[in-house]
């Protein structure tokens, strides 16, 4: 899986090669699974942040589930984003504006064959620039034993105070379960 994860993380196009991701944090859920992933306290010494994500919910339906961002604890309608999915017969496109959180690809579900796990990267852009709103850009997906999703989300947080904490949830689960990974890594350079 970390190989799939470098691949998407090179494919994302974050800046930097790889000695210029260092690791900030990394958290495995346990037994009991758990509703969210927050990491906080993110220092300010870096220009861009990437989270990746081995991701499965307890959502009940074999299409997985997409997952949800919050910054700073912000719940306010203070995000935007928009995004181009296919599943090897269609492809669908869509947006939404004025929402309490982001959407982005894509956590395994609890339906699906077991073991299958959905991987996610997501960049924020220059999350401590105080002077512009944040964006980022994802991608991700879940296979669902040949078939599946693969996914490119963008997004903005309507705000110019530097990201300090993420949040991250499912959009139709209650919890992440059991072995579900995400790390957050600081980007140096340009």
């Amino acid at each position: 899986m970390s190989l799939i994860l470098g691949i998407l993380a090179q494919s994302a196009g974050a800046a930097g090669s790889a000695s210029s991701y260092e690791s900030i944090a990394s958290t495995t859920v346990g037994l009991l699974g758990t509703a969210s992933v927050t990491f906080s306290s993110i220092p300010a010494t870096y220009t861009h942040l990437q989270v990746r994500a081995i991701s499965r919910s307890d959502r009940v339906s074999s299409a997985g589930d997409g997952m949800l961002v919050q910054f700073n604890s912000d719940t306010g309608a203070n995000y935007s984003y928009h995004y181009l999915q296919g599943d090897g017969t269609s492809v669908t496109a869509g947006a939404d504006t004025s929402v309490t959180s982001m959407i982005i690809p894509r956590s395994g579900s609890a339906t699906q064959t077991a073991g299958i796990f959905g991987a996610t990267v997501l960049d924020i852009l220059d999350y401590k620039n105080t002077n512009k709103y944040k964006t980022i850009r994802t991608l991700g997906g879940n296979d669902a034993n040949g078939s599946g999703i693969v996914s490119f989300f963008s997004g903005s947080w309507r705000n110019t105070n530097a990201i300090t904490s993420i949040t991250i949830d499912q959009q139709n689960g209650t919890n992440f379960v059991q072995y579900s990974s995400f790390a957050l890594y600081g980007i140096k350079g340009v």
